[in-house]
């Protein structure tokens, strides 16, 4: 090193360090299977090295795709959920821990472990997708035919697609990866140098990396399949992208009419009894349906591969017992319960709410004290994106572009009628701001805890107007700590980003 240029010699010694660490950690949960190696991936059969020697290898890294979603859930489920219902009007944080509470009262700073931890899951889950899509199509493999590189690289696309779509509406500026970082030695460092420390996309440039990721995949991603609602499917790309539409910085709302409608001609629609979604067989011993016709994108899981995530929010229906000594996250607002009850939806509720009596009283007595009931047991479910997201979707566009007030209505109309209530009253429908209320109180009561409230209001630009008011009529949340503003709609970046890479800037406010 001693030629290398001063600028770089202590990032590389620093650099090389952190990668000990990570490797070493890594070899803690090291799987033969599914992970990078040379048994899977690395050396072909004439010793050459290579990213994936062959077929398998490269199924087996998409395979470790598909398993961020059942064994990795914190960042893109368990803490998704704190951020948009809890950081907003839906739930308190639930716990005492200084890394829940702030998102309840709205006193986030960079030093929070959950964002640290979820900005560098998310860039980790970038990265593997990466891999794949770089590097497929140098396999020397003759059974890895074309039509099958497109696919698994379009499925790639679409699994990128969605880690940048959430980190974006959460942090706004984010690094847009689309490459492998090359080795890091004395002589290439100032090469690759700005691979391992990224620039910031502006929002628009991220979201339009997303459009462009879904377009792609479009052409050869697989089709939807009833039987099977894991898959990163073309209906999947359909509805991400009718949710990129729907975004300030490219918001387009022909286009989220048009793949919502897509959507539909893919075959999805309502079930006819909500607790299908979400509920247990009579036994109580599994989950009571999977892949039903709302379904787009869910993560399954069955005995022995159980989903741990229950026993965050509340009980394990398949364990009692399991973890139920200590305070939960996500605890439902008095404020949402009450919006129930006002409403009448007691469909909705009881799939939505539940209580127990419990050994400690953060927010209600404990001889009754509510739950979110959404991830139930550790063989639930968890639905990423279903068709009423999307019908509401259709709504909210019909709404605030082409102003078919009507449509719209006949579509939450439709999304009330399955909670068995009654339709809009005829002085709502006519009235855009009053159609536009009754939009974002049935997507609130509909998609409670399915990690969607924050972002609907960010989305609309009712973020000041819902969340400074909510701190005056909801007695059980904590005191707001800075009141909300035009800066509150991003969160911040975690310090220890900013300190490693000069290029990343902290979001205004924090």
């Amino acid at each position: 090193m001693k030629n290398m240029n001063s600028k770089y010699k202590y990032i590389y010694i620093g650099l090389l360090g952190s990668m000990l660490l990570s490797f070493s950690s890594c070899l803690k949960d090291f799987d033969p299977v599914d992970t990078y190696s040379d048994v899977t991936e690395g050396i072909n059969d004439e010793g050459k090295e290579v990213v994936f020697k062959d077929k398998a290898a490269v199924e087996s890294h998409l395979k470790t795709l598909y398993n961020q979603m059942r064994d990795r859930q914190e960042h893109w489920y368990l803490d998704l959920l704190l951020i948009a219902d809890a950081h907003a009007d839906n739930a308190y944080g639930g716990t005492t821990g200084a890394e829940v509470i702030p998102f309840e009262n709205n006193a986030l700073e960079g030093s929070n472990s959950v964002i640290d931890r979820d900005w560098n899951r998310y860039l980790e889950d970038m990265a593997r997708a990466n891999r794949l899509i770089v590097n497929i199509d140098e396999v020397e493999d003759a059974t890895l035919t074309t039509a099958l590189r497109e696919r698994y690289k379009a499925e790639a696309k679409i699994f990128r697609a969605m880690i940048l779509f959430d980190m974006v509406r959460i942090w706004g500026s984010i690094p847009v990866i689309t490459t492998e970082a090359g080795d890091i030695t004395a002589e290439t460092i100032e090469d690759v140098y700005d691979d391992y420390f990224p620039s910031q996309a502006t929002e628009e440039e991220a979201y339009r990396q997303i459009e462009k990721d879904l377009l792609e995949a479009l052409e050869t991603a697989p089709e939807n399949d009833a039987g099977d609602k894991t898959r990163f499917s073309k209906s999947v790309a359909r509805t991400l992208l009718a949710k990129v539409y729907a975004e300030k910085p490219i918001r387009d709302y022909s286009k989220v009419i048009q793949y919502c409608d897509a959507v539909t001609a893919d075959g999805f629609d309502l079930v006819d009894d909500f607790s299908d979604l979400f509920g247990m067989n009579a036994a109580g011993t599994d989950a009571k349906m999977r892949n039903t016709k709302e379904s787009i994108l869910e993560a399954q899981f069955f005995s022995g591969s159980g989903n741990w995530v229950t026993w965050m929010f509340g009980r394990d229906l398949a364990n009692w017992n399991s973890n139920f000594t200590w305070a939960k996250w996500v605890t439902p607002s008095r404020d949402l319960i009450k919006a129930f009850e006002t409403e009448g939806d007691q469909e909705r509720f009881q799939e939505s709410v539940v209580y127990y009596e419990t050994s400690w009283s953060n927010y209600y007595p404990s001889d009754h004290y509510p739950f979110m009931y959404k991830c139930r047991s550790a063989y639930s479910s968890i639905i990423k994106y279903r068709y009423a997201d999307v019908l509401l979707l259709k709504a909210e566009a019909l709404i605030m572009g082409p102003s078919d007030l009507a449509g719209a209505a006949d579509i939450i109309d439709r999304i009330r009628q399955r909670a068995g209530l009654k339709k809009l009253p005829a002085n709502i429908r006519g009235d855009k701001e009053a159609m536009l209320n009754a939009l974002l109180k049935e997507r609130r009561l509909e998609l409670a805890f399915e990690g969607q409230r924050w972002f609907d209001l960010v989305r609309l630009n009712k973020v000041e107007e819902v969340m400074n008011a909510i701190f005056a009529k909801d007695s059980g949340r904590k005191a707001l700590v800075y009141p909300f503003n035009e800066t509150s709609y991003r969160l911040p970046i975690p310090q220890g980003v900013i300190d490693q890479n000069p290029k990343i800037v902290q979001n205004p406010g924090y």
